[in-house]
């Protein structure tokens, strides 16, 4: 889960917490809220805690950069 999928479930949590007053037969919308929330709070410590790990965006820019080891070269005649 990235962090942008993180936001989106802690804000679809909140909005479910504290701006809907519907009531279903069966189903808590604060809880599920609330669940929501918790579940994106933890994906986006997990995806900051492993940002590092995978370079973050800045990594599909970057180039990559190959060192040959070896002697000086030969002159061949």
């Amino acid at each position: 889960m990235g962090l942008g999928v993180s936001l989106l479930l802690v804000a679809v949590g909140a909005i479910l917490t504290w701006a809907v007053n519907a009531e279903v037969s069966g189903l808590d919308i604060q809880v599920i809220g609330v669940i929501l929330m918790i579940v994106g709070i933890v994906g986006f410590l997990l995806s900051a805690m492993f940002w590092s790990s995978w370079g973050g965006p800045a990594a599909f820019g970057r180039r990559r950069t190959t060192y040959v080891e070896g002697g000086p070269p030969v002159d061949r005649l």
